[in-house]
């Protein structure tokens, strides 16, 4: 497995498909706590026939690396993985956390990014009073008690409890310090002002059931959009693993027919 040393972390990441594809290429980001597999659907699916990326960001996964402080951090990393590997434009996928990543990105460097897809993800982390409370309450608690509430919830009602389990396993192996940092870098992104300056299309994939990050809140974000594509899935937070076929016809879709 690959690896890139990028200031004080080492990024373990995936580069498959062929080089010499017509299209740019898929650069797939995943979301707090997770890990670069949960794109193992997409990836199987598009490195047939186009060049396809991801990582785990720093001290996630197979990455090593402390938590930082602000979105934008992790975006230089990304940043830095695609400049490493002489790619200078791309179509950016982030799921959650991810897509704050990928905003972040496309507002920063906008002449890079052809296109977007943003599953479950908003522009403002905003929570109603009672959420507020109860997030509040959830970082006195034990770490993995902490991980295992948000991970349970992300989950829409009714889906397998060991393949949770599996789930909450493998986010608790994240350090504390990283889930700890990277949930206060959350709280504090805003980019939902500066929607409208992303010009970038873009495609906002969203779980029905999605209780973490609700859809009222991405339809928020989708209305300063210039040019995006909605589409709205039976399914909770954690969209690639709960629906992978459903996410990738969506992309297969985006990606075919916009112009």
């Amino acid at each position: 497995m690959p690896q890139l040393e990028v200031d004080g972390a080492a990024l373990t990441y995936d580069d498959e498909g062929p080089r010499d594809a017509a299209d740019v290429p898929l650069v797939f980001v995943h979301g707090w706590t997770a890990n670069r597999h949960r794109w193992d659907h997409q990836m199987a699916h598009f490195a047939e026939r186009r060049r396809v990326i991801r990582l785990d960001l720093r001290g996630h996964g197979e990455s090593t690396g402390a938590g930082v402080r602000t979105i934008a951090e992790l975006a230089s990393d990304v940043l830095a993985l695609l400049d490493h590997l002489k790619v200078e434009r791309f179509v950016l996928v982030g799921h959650s956390m991810g897509g704050m990543i990928s905003q972040t990105i496309a507002l920063a460097h906008p002449d890079r990014v052809e296109r977007m897809v943003l599953v479950n993800s908003i522009g403002r982390m905003t929570y109603s009073r009672g959420r507020g409370l109860l997030m509040a309450a959830s970082t006195l608690v034990p770490f993995k008690l902490f991980v295992a509430a948000n991970i349970q919830r992300a989950f829409k009602p009714g889906y397998p409890r060991e393949e949770i389990r599996e789930h909450i396993r493998a986010s608790a192996d994240t350090p504390r310090e990283v889930v700890m940092t990277l949930y206060g870098a959350m709280r504090a992104f805003d980019v939902l002002d500066r929607a409208g300056e992303i010009r970038t299309p873009t495609l906002m994939v969203h779980g029905y059931h999605d209780v973490q990050l609700p859809v009222r809140q991405m339809l928020r974000m989708a209305k300063a959009y210039p040019d995006a594509v909605v589409r709205i899935i039976d399914a909770g937070h954690e969209l690639p693993v709960e629906k992978p076929a459903e996410l990738t016809e969506a992309l297969d879709r985006f990606l075919t027919t916009a112009s």
